[in-house]
């Protein structure tokens, strides 16, 4: 990019939020796993939608590729440059601009902290129920722009299903503002969800109306020590069955996912006192009473125990501890690093073939790789898993690390097999765009470029990424 057009875009934003230095720009080119990073041309940090707006206007005006980035905590590479892009970089917009308790709604700006959102909201008495492990860093517009899932989606559903309204500037400068708090609205097309999981390819996500909930009166949260994934899907069935919608979380754990989250990660404790080869977290809320959910949570445990499906189970006995029992499951993906490469998946299969899945995708695994540890945990009651992989105790990281493109094509076959997603909450970005295109029905294909090629005719936005 030429000095004269760096100077027009940075009059946009102003000299001080605009980064033209690589040591300024070093942060926003590199994402946190540093699998994935570029030169960017410019950094910009925009602080007002009509900034974004102008600096579309421009981008498609000069022919200038933009990747918007928000928090930086993606795991696909979609908010990474790879050819001298102008990023922009929507922190700076981050307004809480109006929370409506009559409404149960949050009016929130694409630069606002996940965690800071939820902070808000239970400032006001509610709730906002997407948890994130990155939620102290990641942000709404990152958030709804890969459609972020979590451990709450069971209960509550996706960035999507939290989504209310919409305010994103287009390509060439418009901007649509869908800021409305409407639960049935069938004026045509529903627009908003066109950009909501499209990964900054078809405009920039600025604003949103997202669903505010009561807060539990009562919350329970236990880890259970089981024999097999079979056994944990049998104890969902009966937690879904006894709490219905208050049954907010069921995470599924193999031991390896416990063992290393307990040495890796300072003030983690086991959380039962013997050894089982798989776990579960179960949380049950109740809109009655904290009585209410304990009797739920002893109810069904005491069964389970009693029927011989559950090896042992611990209840928490304070907030801190469920805090801590919370920890322990979400540090586990920061657990793996110490234990040397790691080869990961973010799937989803219907909820009934996990354990057939988990069977199958295994023995693929030790086919391709020997030797390769399972590490394997997730969202169960949601069908979505982090089938990954670390390498042999004994083993070199680069070795393991050829065999990447081959784990990933032996797993993803058994997905396909249960007619399940290779990108359950993560998005599809670079990482996954190449098996995208290779496998996804031709028609969907086609249909997608169409609505590219409708919203960004000039292909400014997020290029290379997802199609």
């Amino acid at each position: 990019m030429d000095d004269a057009l760096k100077q027009r875009f940075t009059e946009i934003v102003g000299t001080a939020n605009a980064l033209v230095t690589d040591a300024d720009r070093a942060p926003f080119e590199r994402e946190q796993r540093g699998l994935y990073g570029g030169t960017s041309s410019l950094v910009l940090r925009p602080g007002s939608t009509a900034e974004v707006s102008a600096i579309l206007k421009l981008a498609e005006e000069t022919r200038t590729p933009i990747v918007p980035q928000g928090g930086n905590t993606g795991l696909v590479g979609g908010q990474m440059p790879y050819g001298g892009e102008v990023i922009v970089s929507l922190g700076r917009m981050n307004r809480i601009r109006d929370l409506d308790l009559a409404s149960n709604t949050v009016t929130a700006e694409a630069g606002v902290i996940l965690h800071a959102l939820r902070e808000a909201a239970d400032a006001a008495d509610r709730l906002f129920p997407l948890s994130l492990a990155s939620q102290g860093t990641c942000q709404i517009g990152g958030n709804l722009s890969s459609n972020a899932g979590g451990t709450g989606a069971l209960a509550y559903g996706t960035a999507r299903d939290l989504c209310l309204g919409i305010e994103v500037a287009l390509p060439g400068g418009a901007v649509l503002d869908d800021l409305r708090k409407l639960k049935k609205d069938n004026t045509g097309y529903d627009l908003k969800d066109l950009f909501v999981g499209a990964e900054g390819t078809l405009g920039i996500v600025t604003a949103a109306v997202l669903k505010l909930f009561p807060k539990p009166k009562g919350r329970e949260v236990a880890w259970a020590g089981l024999a097999s994934p079979q056994a944990a899907l049998d104890l969902f069935h009966r937690a879904n069955d006894l709490a219905g919608s208050g049954l907010t979380a069921f995470e599924l754990a193999i031991d390896t996912a416990i063992d290393f989250s307990v040495r890796h990660i300072p003030g983690n404790a086991a959380p039962l006192a013997g050894a089982d080869p798989w776990y579960v977290l179960v949380e049950i809320s109740s809109g009655r009473s904290a009585d209410d959910a304990r009797t739920m949570m002893e109810t069904l445990l005491s069964a389970a125990l009693e029927d011989g499906l559950v090896a042992d189970a611990a209840i928490a006995g304070s907030l801190s501890q469920a805090d801590a029992f919370w920890r322990l499951r979400e540090s586990m993906s920061d657990a793996q690093k110490p234990e040397g490469a790691s080869i990961k998946h973010d799937i989803s299969v219907p909820v009934a073939a996990i354990p057939d899945f988990i069977e199958k995708a295994g023995a693929e695994v030790q086919r391709v790789a020997p030797a390769a540890r399972l590490v394997c945990f997730g969202h169960m009651g949601d069908g979505n898993l982090h089938f990954n992989v670390s390498q042999p105790a004994a083993g070199q990281a680069a070795d393991f690390l050829k065999l990447y493109r081959a784990v990933n094509d032996a797993v993803h076959a058994v997905v396909r097999g249960f007619n399940g997603s290779i990108s359950a909450e993560h998005g599809i970005g670079k990482m996954k765009r190449d098996e995208l295109l290779a496998t996804e029905p031709p028609v969907a294909i086609a249909l997608m470029r169409r609505i590219k090629s409708a919203f960004d005719p000039a292909g400014v936005m997020n290029p290379r990424k997802l199609l």
